[in-house]
């Protein structure tokens, strides 16, 4: 791409997907950030404007910012990129708002490549960002972010990533409660070992969930979104979680857990009416119990990070 200014569309993602903890992940349509890019002469990555929430505008210190340079370096750029950030996704959500910003920054970037890197070239500078809000590298968040749908980490070394089948016919609820958890919080409170039978029964689940997007066998797509090894620990971070679940039952949706690290849950099901009143009730019970909640309703975005002008 030629132009001097760009704007692009970053979405919001949902990892684990209650069966493949750190390696499952997929991204939402219409809940984003938006990001603007401008090249210039002057090497390096220089953030301009931040809207929506108050982050660091030194590069150094913010996620955007990590990841453009470690790219722009990668790559011997010799130009840098301004660039204004549009943040619609909370921070602390769930929902990817580090991992927007982080695979925006590089999405951005390579418009501007005479030979524009792959996506799993791109997920991997991304992931640089990520090490800054989490303390580690992961691409859970980032892979669909920018490959779009579905994407599944098979592992680090080598540095894999597959895009699984789409689900065309899947809707999901967000519900946000205003609560903050911390990422190296939520990590902490997980066993370092596991009794091998949930490890098997994981293992398990993660395998038929792959199988049942190839397939599209509705029935086994059900029976898979199960966790065995997380949500049973850190649900209780989350106030109202079993209430929230009992709901997503009641209303005839297919799945219901936690979206990332937390506070945000999702919920699937094949009819969006059900997402819908899972929707309202859920709200409807923060409310009563004195709780502020964000609730979104969406599909899954097959296309990922995207040019918008």
């Amino acid at each position: 791409m030629n132009s001097k200014s760009i704007k692009i569309f970053c979405p919001a993602t949902v990892a684990n997907v209650n069966c493949g903890f750190d390696a499952l992940g997929f991204a939402l349509e219409g809940i984003g950030d938006e990001m603007v890019f401008r090249k210039t002469k002057t090497k390096g990555v220089t953030i301009t404007k931040i809207t929506g929430e108050k982050l660091p505008m030194e590069a150094h210190e913010n996620v955007a910012g990590v990841a453009g340079n470690a790219m722009l370096e990668a790559v011997s750029a010799d130009f840098g990129v301004e660039i204004e950030i549009h943040k619609k996704i909370r921070s602390g959500s769930g929902i990817g708002s580090s991992s927007a910003s982080a695979a925006g920054a590089v999405f951005g970037i390579n418009q501007f490549l005479e030979n524009p890197l792959n996506n799993l070239e791109l997920t991997r500078y991304a992931m640089k960002g990520e090490a800054l809000a989490s303390g580690n590298e992961h691409a859970d968040n980032v892979a669909p972010c920018i490959y779009g749908g579905t994407t599944l980490v098979t592992g680090y070394d080598p540095f894999k990533i597959i895009a699984l089948p789409p689900m065309d016919t899947v809707y999901v609820g967000i519900l946000h409660p205003h609560i903050t958890i911390k990422t190296k919080e939520a990590r902490a409170i997980l066993p370092k070992q596991v009794p091998l039978a949930d490890a098997i029964a994981q293992s398990q689940s993660l395998a038929s969930f792959v199988a049942s997007l190839y397939e599209w066998d509705k029935e086994l797509f059900q029976e898979s979104l199960k966790d065995a090894l997380v949500t049973p620990h850190r649900k209780q971070l989350i106030p109202h979680f079993d209430e929230v679940k009992h709901i997503s039952e009641k209303n005839s949706c297919i799945a219901h857990g936690i979206s990332g690290s937390g506070p945000s849950m999702f919920c699937l099901a094949f009819a969006e009416a059900d997402i819908e009143n899972y929707l309202t009730e859920s709200v409807a019970l923060y409310i009563s119990n004195g709780l502020k909640v964000d609730s979104y309703s969406s599909r899954i975005n097959g296309e990922g990070c995207r040019v918008i002008g």
